[in-house]
């Protein structure tokens, strides 16, 4: 199997969704939003663009299942598997905020071996697979050399649901935003991955994440040079809904986290 050439397939399928995604940005009317759960919005471009990619990524490589956000193909049990989010940072589409991507990942039983994230707004397409980099545009990219966390820029996310840890979360958030350049919240998992891989930020942390947030994004990091560990220090972030990713500053931030979580 040659995954790399895999993922440059998945890199064409990436754009042709991010462009029909663009287009339908156009016209999108709020009266098409439908609600999965409090505060989680889902909308027929989510739907459309996900039957989009399983269609195709069969295609790609027929053995394989699929984990995927919104349903449209059950999830079996193979060796191989695609986890994927057609549109990742719905809430910020539905409102007409252009900071949203795609994000496909292709799993060896619970290994991520190849991911690609499209940043839709700046039609910028990230890829990597395993062993062999990652990359922007074709080109290669790496995490920030900035050493400390005093020189940092971070990102996180904010919980929409399950605010039952919010005290030990903000307790996080106090001592990070004394002692880093700033802390910033884009909305989209997946951008603030691979924002990571480019060096934009040093380090981004979250909780209550699915898989299909982060499987892309998170081999992306890797690749540059990061370390992605969930909040313990281990490495369950895929299926362990939180996940740290990081340069160097990786060590500064789990012992905060740690210190609260």
């Amino acid at each position: 199997m040659n995954i790399k050439d895999i993922t440059q397939q998945v890199v064409t399928l990436s754009l042709e969704c991010g462009a029909f995604i663009k287009k339908e940005a156009e016209s999108f009317d709020y009266e098409d939003v439908e609600l999965k759960g409090k505060n989680d919005l889902v909308s027929y471009v989510d739907k459309e663009a996900e039957k989009m990619m399983v269609e195709k990524l069969k295609k790609i490589l027929p053995e394989a299942g699929f984990i995927t956000e919104e349903g449209t193909e059950k999830e079996s049990d193979t060796e191989y598997k695609w986890i994927i989010d057609p549109l990742d940072g719905t809430t910020n589409f539905i409102h007409g905020l252009p900071i949203y991507s795609t994000s496909i990942a292709l799993t060896r039983d619970t290994e991520i071996v190849s991911g690609v994230v499209f940043d839709i707004g700046r039609d910028d397409c990230f890829h990597a697979y395993q062993g062999g980099g990652a990359y922007c545009n074709g080109k290669p990219i790496r995490v920030s050399k900035l050493p400390t966390l005093g020189d940092s820029l971070l990102a996180t996310g904010f919980p929409y649901y399950d605010f039952d840890r919010m005290p030990e979360y903000q307790s996080i958030l106090n001592e990070l935003m004394q002692n880093a350049h700033g802390l910033r919240r884009l909305g989209s998992a997946a951008i603030d991955l691979v924002y990571v891989g480019l060096g934009r930020y040093e380090g981004y942390f979250e909780y209550n994440l699915n898989p299909w947030d982060i499987a892309a994004g998170a081999l992306i990091v890797e690749e540059a040079g990061g370390t992605v560990t969930d909040f313990s220090g281990g490495d369950n972030y895929l299926f362990g809904r939180e996940i740290l990713a990081a340069n160097t500053i990786h060590a500064e931030m789990l012992a905060i986290i740690k210190k609260h979580w």
